[in-house]
């Protein structure tokens, strides 16, 4: 019983974080919004026995692009100055995109036909990700790496020089 109630409550909690993210005029706190979206959707992972993506949403999304935007919106000053002006005058055409996106997208899951597999999820998965990833594809696990810290680096490097 207390299941649902809690993948009720930390659904309404990412759909409000959510909604703030694109309805504050602040980018800092706009950050923040979306680190407690990514965390409720991590939240509603392990209520769904996906412990795995639990800690890959909270690594990956929370613990380095979350932190690679608040450190970009840190490095670029002028978007936090007051007098500039952080509104969209295309938020009406915005709107009327996403809903019918929404429109669109519950369109066609409703007629698609979801087959179903009863078949448990083998017990060596997780052990078998990361062996595979220190092994057969190392190079573009650390391919991207290097390209993150090469960005994290220019963007640093773009910031400064005009100090």
């Amino acid at each position: 019983m207390l299941l649902p109630i809690l993948f009720i409550f930390f659904s309404i909690a990412v759909l409000g974080f959510a909604l703030l993210v694109v309805t504050t005029r602040n980018m800092f706190h706009a950050a923040l919004f979306l680190v407690g979206a990514l965390f409720g959707v991590a939240a509603l992972y392990i209520l769904l026995e996906a412990e795995f993506l639990a800690v890959v949403q909270i690594l990956i999304y929370v613990g380095a692009i979350a932190t690679l935007i608040v450190f970009a919106i840190m490095l670029s000053r002028n978007m936090m100055r007051r007098d500039i002006r952080a509104a969209n005058d295309q938020w009406v055409e915005g709107a009327v995109a996403a809903v019918l996106l929404f429109a669109l997208l519950v369109l066609v899951l409703s007629r698609a036909s979801w087959p179903t597999v009863t078949a448990a999820a083998p017990p060596d998965a997780i052990p078998g990700i990361g062996k595979a990833l220190v092994s057969d594809y190392v190079i573009p696990f650390e391919v991207a790496s290097v390209l993150l810290l090469v960005g994290m680096v220019g963007a640093i490097i773009i910031a400064r020089e005009r100090e």
